[in-house]
């Protein structure tokens, strides 16, 4: 019994698809002629829909702190992968604006129920300049 070691799948691959193309090149001969005319056409057909697959090489590499990354020069960057890479950014002011928007209308309700409450209780002047005043007025209004 023989054994063969392929090693890798990409091998093994490999060495079947010659032995699959050596099987059909063997029989190609016993097949009758309009069979072999329509394998020929629909082969044909094959490479004019196959998919052309562009493959490109990195220009340089480097590696910084266990990263290693690799840079092409050959890339045309158009305009739509300009607006690709600005669309994250501007969702992320966006956001950051709408929060700040939000928390400045969060202390604006606050210090105008402080004001309503000084405003409107009956407290003595000195009560206006304690510090803990604020914290007063928000700890009543939570028992409320």
């Amino acid at each position: 019994m023989t054994t063969h070691s392929v090693g890798t799948p990409q091998n093994f691959e490999d060495a079947m698809g010659r032995a699959v193309a050596l099987r059909l090149t063997e029989s190609m001969d016993s097949l009758p002629h309009d069979i072999t005319e329509r394998l020929k056409a629909a082969r044909m057909q094959a490479l004019g829909k196959r998919k052309i697959v562009k493959t490109e090489v990195a220009s340089s590499a480097s590696v910084s702190g266990g990263t290693l990354t690799l840079q092409g020069g050959h890339e045309k960057h158009g305009l739509w992968n300009w607006i690709g890479s600005l669309l994250p950014l501007v969702a992320l002011i966006a956001g950051l604006v709408l929060i700040n928007l939000a928390q400045d209308g969060i202390r604006a309700n606050e210090i105008a129920e402080v004001d309503a409450e000084l405003l409107t209780g009956d407290l003595p002047t000195t009560a206006y300049t304690d510090p803990g005043f604020a914290q007063y007025l928000r700890a009543s209004q939570q028992r409320e």
